[in-house]
């Protein structure tokens, strides 16, 4: 999937016009990441993705967790009376630690970089879920859900953009698409091993302990990759550390992203990567008060929307109650109803499998108008164009304003889906979820731009 090697080491910048009929200089068509390795491009993928398959094993496994802990002669425990709240405690504390996550990327990201941020998420993943899993009493399983949530929220904030800064152009958003996949993915994997042991005593810490290995695999890889070149540039160019290094730094980074393909095209694509940092004013330093103004206000109205209306619809928050929702509908059995869940998990797998084979031919708009009409959901989409569209400077800022909205909108409708089903009945709750779908398809029609096949710079200056 690699082009002509031969091609000249240094493209000129390309003239694009915008609506004011400004000349522009612009990367020469992805010139950047035209030549790779697909071996090489799949690890730097594969362990930021790994963060995304602990968030959805997360679910899929606390949705049998929550009927193996209450179970009065399986759970093990000597506590499994639990109240709705105290459940519902346990079943979103990880959406609250990622809440808290989310807050310490904005603070954290753009110091740490993408890399560190990463393996710093792989250590409390680690953490979080041996605390939950060795719980003696309900109160430290609670604060074990807080600290792997905050695992969570560092993961979901820089994974994406880890993978955007470093995945070729061409394939960008089949592996940010794909980085969803494995979130869907652990979450088969959750309700599959939840099956397996939810007739087990005390097969709730099963659950949760089967996530240690695959947070160790994670922090191992990520410290084995190398940082992303752009961070590194950005730090450059802020003045953060000499110049001439940084570039030689960038490029031996890049030299193992892409592979030996690259050549001698390398310290090129570096000053090309410079030339349109510099140009779009990335050497400026970010204040918060900008997060609101000009083109990230744009970019923040479009990422915190779509990640609010993924969440409000209701499908991610069914997710967590899905053995418990199916035990209410017949399948009474603990084992049955997370059969079912499987399905369900299989359902959305397939779903999300085919929008990650498509997204970067059909565009990211007709998936979303399709997805939320067919209330399929967003599929990848909305995680793909929160990494994409911030500019490079806000992008850790702005990113983790919108995880801490994804979070916030989730935790929210997670803990107070249960309730709202008792008052207003599943059949009213739906219809609500419907209609906020509907609102949601005007959002993007008229709101989200397309950003298809267009380098990130690119997309700085044509969409936001």
């Amino acid at each position: 999937m690699a082009s002509d090697p031969e091609q000249p080491a240094r493209s000129p910048l390309r003239q694009v016009h915008t609506s004011e009929d400004v000349q522009m200089p612009l990367l020469n068509g992805g010139q950047l990441s035209d030549n790779y390795s697909v071996l090489a491009a799949v690890l730097p993928f594969f362990f930021p993705a790994l963060g995304g398959l602990l968030y959805g094993y997360d679910i899929g496994a606390t949705s049998c967790a929550t009927i193996s802990i209450e179970s009065a002669t399986l759970s093990g425990i000597s506590w499994y009376d639990l109240s709705s709240v105290e459940i519902g405690l346990i079943t979103s504390g990880s959406l609250y630690g990622a809440l808290i996550g989310s807050v310490l990327a904005f603070n954290i990201a753009d110091i740490l970089g993408r890399r560190w941020e990463l393996i710093t998420s792989a250590s409390v993943y680690i953490i979080g879920a041996l605390v939950t899993a060795l719980a003696p009493d309900l109160a430290v399983m609670v604060i074990g859900r807080l600290v792997f949530g905050i695992g969570i929220g560092l993961a979901m904030h820089a994974a994406p953009m880890y993978i955007a800064e470093t995945a070729p152009t061409q394939i960008r958003g089949r592996l940010i698409s794909l980085k969803e996949f494995f979130i869907v993915l652990g979450m088969v994997a959750g309700y599959g091993i939840g099956s397996l042991v939810v007739s087990t005593v005390g097969g709730w810490r099963y659950m949760y302990g089967a996530s240690v290995p695959v947070a160790v695999i994670m922090g191992i890889g990520m410290w084995w990759l190398p940082e992303s070149p752009r961070w590194i540039l950005l730090r450059a160019i802020q003045g953060k550390g000499n110049m001439n290094d940084m570039k030689d730094t960038a490029i031996s980074c890049l030299f193992r992203l892409r592979g030996t393909i690259i050549g001698d095209s390398a310290p090129a694509l570096v000053d090309e990567m410079l030339d349109e940092l510099s140009y779009v004013g990335e050497e400026k330093q970010a204040s918060f008060l900008e997060m609101f103004r000009g083109k990230c206000k744009k970019a923040l109205v479009i990422g915190a929307g779509l990640v609010l209306f993924q969440q409000i619809t209701g499908q991610p928050s069914v997710l967590y109650y899905a053995t418990s929702i199916f035990q209410t509908a017949g399948f009474s059995a603990a084992s049955d109803a997370t059969e079912v869940s499987i399905i369900l998990g299989l359902f959305k797998l397939v779903m999300t499998g085919v929008a990650v084979l498509v997204v970067d031919r059909l565009g990211r708009r007709p998936l979303l108008l399709t997805g939320v009409s067919g209330m399929f959901s967003f599929g990848p989409i909305g995680w793909l164009m929160i990494s994409e569209i911030f500019p490079l400077r806000l992008r850790g800022r702005g990113l983790s304003i919108a995880v801490l909205v994804n979070f916030a909108s989730n935790a929210l409708v997670t803990f107070s889906f249960s309730p709202l089903e008792a008052w207003l009945g599943a059949g009213i709750l739906f219809y609500v979820f419907g209609v906020i779908a509907v609102v949601s398809l005007a959002f993007i029609f008229f709101i989200v731009p397309e950003t298809k096949g267009l380098t990130l710079e690119e997309i700085e200056i044509k969409c936001i």
